[in-house]
């Protein structure tokens, strides 16, 4: 158990923080699984819209530390030719 107020106090940030990144996580896994059912129905506007609401969510998951920077990288490149793929 913690001893020292920085201890504990490090305790009750450490919690806060973990609520507020799961939640950024889970909204990028959401906006990321829009995109996968726009593309999986075949709509070309509908993924591009999907994908231009991501991929700021992303680049702020990164910038928090949430995401690391290739694996958002790697996902908005494949998102993205995945769409451009669509005729």
């Amino acid at each position: 158990m913690a001893n020292t107020p920085q201890a504990r106090k490090r305790i009750r940030r450490n919690a806060r923080r973990a609520e507020i990144n799961g939640a950024r996580t889970s909204r990028i896994r959401t906006l990321v699984k829009k995109v996968e059912a726009a593309l999986d129905s075949g709509d070309k506007a509908a993924a591009q819209t999907a994908l231009q609401a991501a991929q700021p969510e992303m680049a702020r998951g990164v910038a928090r530390g949430v995401l690391h920077k290739n694996t958002a990288a790697r996902k908005f490149g494949r998102l993205t030719k995945r769409v451009a793929a669509l005729a």
